[in-house]
Formats: C-alpha cells, structure tokens, sequence
C-alpha cells in the first residue's frame, strides 16, 4: 500500500525555508569568500554545511509530518523516500572527495556536478511525489549544466549555488503547497 500511495511528508513551508537557507549561504559566501577557487576548503565547508543543515531540517520535519499524515505507513513511507534520494546523497559525497583528492583542477565543476546529482535524485522520488515535481528536476538538471558550461572559476560564484538551490527549493515547496490545497480541495 505504501508504495502506491504519494509521500506528504515533505513540508512545502520547511523545503521553502532550505531555498532561503541557500541563498543566505550565498550571502555568506559573497561576503567572507570573495576567492573561492583559492580557498576551496572553507567553499566546501560552507556549501556542505547548508546541505547538512537543510537535510537535518528536512529529515525532522518530514518525520513528524510523516507520522501525522500517513500514520500506520509512515515508517514504510520514511524508508522509502529516504531509498529514493540516499544513492544521489552518496554519489555526490563520493565524487566531491574524489575530485578533491585527485582532480583538483576540475572543482570548478562542482556546484554543477552537485546540482545534476541532486535532480537525479528529484527524478528518482518523482513516482512518490505530485507530477509537477519532475520540473524541479529539470531546473536543477538545466541548472547544473549552465554551471559546467561556464567553464571556469565563474562556476564557484555563490550565485551558481545560492540561485539554483534556492529557487529550485522554492519551487518545490510551491508544487507541494499547490498539491496539498488540490488534494483538499478535491475531498
């Protein structure tokens, strides 16, 4: 049952507030970082904190809504969804170590390798989640390629993550508070 049924557990007001997140991020970054492509340890420091710190929010957020909305089948709906992102999660931590310790002539790429990582990981929830899902995917696909095809230190602007990662956030949050007003609306 739990695999037919769509995932509510994503709070459209939590997954606007990690796009807000990003784009503060961004801020952080434009202020004390004005040189990324010479300071790439404290860039990932920053950028792998915000994703930390949105995914513990979202993770406690979507266990207490989880619980709340889908009851009997919350834990099976966590396990789930948590399934669907988890490979991206790890793909992106493994290339980020890989090409920091090898390749370090290619971090440039990161924030577009991280943002086309992650729409894998939209695209895999996407059978739990409301159709409209699927363009957050493309925003971030469409993202990420814009950020490689810059081609240089330009990709470790703040913007080329606080921009994507913050609008992207928020239209989900949008497609889900859109869904959930539908969803009322039909009952």
């Amino acid at each position: 049952m739990a695999q037919s049924t769509e995932f509510r557990g994503y709070g459209p007001a939590t997954l606007a507030s990690t796009g807000a997140l990003a784009v503060a991020a961004a801020g952080v970054q434009a202020l004390w970082l004005p040189d990324p492509a010479n300071h790439i340890p404290a860039y990932l420091g920053i950028w792998i904190w915000t994703a930390v710190l949105s995914s513990a929010l979202i993770a406690m957020q979507m266990y207490a809504r989880a619980r709340r909305i889908h009851s009997g089948m919350a834990d099976e709906m966590i396990r789930m969804a948590v399934e669907q992102f988890l490979p991206s999660v790890g793909a992106g931590a493994l290339i980020t170590l890989v090409l920091v310790r090898y390749v370090p002539a290619v971090l440039w790429m990161l924030p577009g390798i991280w943002q086309i990582i992650f729409s894998l990981g939209v695209f895999s929830s996407c059978r739990f989640l409301p159709r409209p899902v699927a363009a957050a995917g493309a925003w971030y696909l469409l993202t990420g390629l814009g950020c490689i095809a810059l081609t240089d230190s330009r990709a470790l602007s703040p913007w080329a993550m606080g921009v994507p990662y913050g609008a992207g956030q928020l239209l989900v949050a949008g497609i889900l508070l859109f869904a959930a007003k539908e969803g009322r609306d039909e009952s």
